[in-house]
């Protein structure tokens, strides 16, 4: 049976596994384990270590911490060393995982712990049934070699940052038609042109287009757009999540292109969506014979989303 099957029935807040890469934090190397049952040695405490931004102590228990259940076994703990850390009622969120070097096979036998909270009142975690001692102080499993043994430490302090994202969608949101009336598309020279603002919601908006299409399809295709017109109205991290379509029509009505819906965020770092292919100006020519045509716009705002506060 090798060391990694004896801990399938462990305690299930901590997952096992063999690896080459050492512990980044701190190692314990004890030589001459026999001493600390022959000089009745309960418990030993490293000394001080630095990691995540705080001071710890690696404890280890060579007969097992019978307090709490750990006979026959090596107990090992991560403390935090001092109360310093825990003014004003603060906590420390860690994850903590303990490794014990296969001095044989070159490797390591680390158990992680799940992300833990340590408080005044709870200021270490460990594991109190590590290793069995019998398991242990047989040589030819390598963690106990001419009375020598390795222990090690990895201390990973989990910190808020603050940043985080709110986000609402909404229940029920009544879509929202402009319609634009634009003359002589079929043979405009004009570069651009703007329709009036309108809002929807809070939001105000606009559709400008490129009769002779943008730069990448100048005399190919009729470009337009969706433009978010008052961003600077918004928080510097909030956007809007909009559902739209534009449909070019005639006077009669008369569907003569619509594309598909769109559904995407608009923001001030992204203001504008566009169809630079909107429509070959070919087809503008042979489809656009009434005058004045007709965009409309079909919008919904469907959420938003915002910084956390």
């Amino acid at each position: 049976m090798t060391s990694f099957e004896i801990y399938r029935e462990a305690d299930p807040v901590t997952t096992k596994e063999i690896r080459d890469v050492a512990p980044t934090h701190y190692v314990l190397k004890i030589e001459s384990f026999s001493l600390f049952a022959k000089n009745n040695k309960e418990k030993y405490e490293s000394n001080e270590f630095e990691a995540g931004g705080y001071k710890w102590k690696l404890i280890l228990y060579p007969n097992g911490d019978k307090s709490r259940n750990g006979e026959d076994h090596i107990s090992i703990y991560l403390a935090v060393s001092g109360t310093s850390a825990f003014q004003s009622g603060g906590a420390i969120h860690v994850a903590v995982s303990f490794s014990l070097y296969d001095q044989v096979r070159d490797r390591y036998l680390t158990e992680q712990g799940r992300v833990t909270r340590l408080h005044v009142l709870k200021a270490q975690w460990g594991v109190p049934r590590y290793i069995p001692l019998k398991f242990f102080t047989d040589p030819s499993n390598g963690y106990l070699v001419d009375d020598t043994c390795v222990f090690g430490v990895e201390v990973f302090v989990v910190k808020s940052s603050g940043v985080g994202e709110r986000v609402r969608m909404l229940e029920e949101s009544t879509p929202y038609t402009y319609e634009w009336k634009t003359s002589r598309l079929s043979s405009s020279e004009d570069e651009s042109r703007y329709s009036d603002m309108f809002t929807v919601g809070v939001y105000k908006w606009k559709v400008y287009m490129r009769p002779r299409g943008d730069s990448n399809n100048r005399g190919k295709n009729l470009s337009m757009f969706l433009w978010l017109y008052n961003t600077e109205d918004l928080a510097s991290n909030e956007k809007v999540n909009v559902r739209f379509v534009i449909r070019l029509k005639s006077q009669n009505n008369v569907v003569l292109r619509q594309p598909e819906v769109v559904t995407t965020w608009f923001s001030r770092s992204i203001p504008i969506y566009s169809w630079p292919s909107f429509m070959p100006l070919k087809m503008v020519r042979e489809s656009v014979k009434d005058d004045p045509c007709v965009i409309e716009v079909e919008i919904t705002v469907v959420g938003t989303a915002s910084k956390l506060a």
